[in-house]
């Protein structure tokens, strides 16, 4: 198995396992990965996503074996391949639950991408490294560009895409790529304790709030509004909207307020 679930506490780790590789991506690794979250999705008791990887790296992108077959390959096949890696990473972003990459080493090109496409990339201070390098093979970095023109804007995106320019993890904090750096010895503990605060809020309210940041990008002002509200309309129908209401206002009147 190239992609494990590993339930935990309220949320489930996804775990490239392809360690001698460096969790390379290849078909099948793509296609296990979108059966696991499919899986993650599906059960209720799972709330966060944590993507991680074994071994020494995050994931290092293309399977270079893979990548001298693409060579032979027919426009139809490439397109076929292609719209994979679109597919499994669009999966990610527009995912209903919370997902958080943990980066304890190098993040390269597609290893990258995956990272991005993650609400939240959690680094260690030390042992991370991010960088899109396809334009240093021949390649172009296409899918995974249209994520991260979204996530950091286009002049970064220029930056990091047409340089292929390594980052540490400071810096990729700095460019908006990261979310939090920490001490590599700490990366277990502050990533599994932010699984397990995202966990604890209602399933429902993040659902929402995700789908309505996934959508927002591209829409006209006049319409996100109106699909805001919708939203709106939607979550105060729900249980845990009332419950959590409630368990608001007695603490305030207990405290006197």
């Amino acid at each position: 198995m190239l992609v494990e679930l590993l339930a935990a506490d309220g949320y489930a780790r996804i775990r490239l396992n392809r360690p001698e590789k460096r969790n390379a991506l290849s078909p099948q690794l793509l296609q296990e990965l979108e059966q696991r979250f499919a899986e993650a999705e599906a059960d209720s008791r799972i709330r966060a996503i944590v993507l991680e990887g074994a071994g020494p790296a995050f994931c290092a992108g293309a399977d270079l074996a893979y990548l001298r077959e693409l060579t032979a390959f027919t426009p139809m096949e490439n397109l076929a391949d292609s719209e994979l890696l679109a597919r499994v990473l669009w999966r990610i972003y527009s995912f209903p639950k919370p997902v958080i990459a943990k980066v304890h080493g190098p993040a390269i090109a597609g290893g990258c991408g995956l990272a991005s496409v993650c609400d939240f990339i959690v680094a260690a201070r030390t042992g991370a490294r991010f960088g899109y390098s396809e334009v240093r093979l021949g390649f172009i970095p296409a899918i995974v560009g249209v994520f991260l023109v979204h996530k950091i804007g286009e002049q970064r995106a220029r930056r990091l895409l047409l340089s292929a320019e390594l980052l540490s993890a400071e810096e990729a904090e700095r460019l908006g790529l990261v979310s939090y750096v920490v001490e590599d010895e700490q990366l277990d503990a502050f990533t599994d304790e932010l699984a397990r605060r995202l966990a604890s809020y209602s399933a429902d309210s993040l659902r929402l709030t995700k789908a309505l940041l996934t959508r927002l990008p591209g829409m006209v002002p006049e319409a996100a509004l109106h699909y805001a509200a919708g939203l709106n309309v939607l979550i105060r129908t729900t249980e845990e909207f009332r419950q959590g209401i409630e368990q608001f206002l007695s603490s305030h009147k207990a405290q006197g307020q």
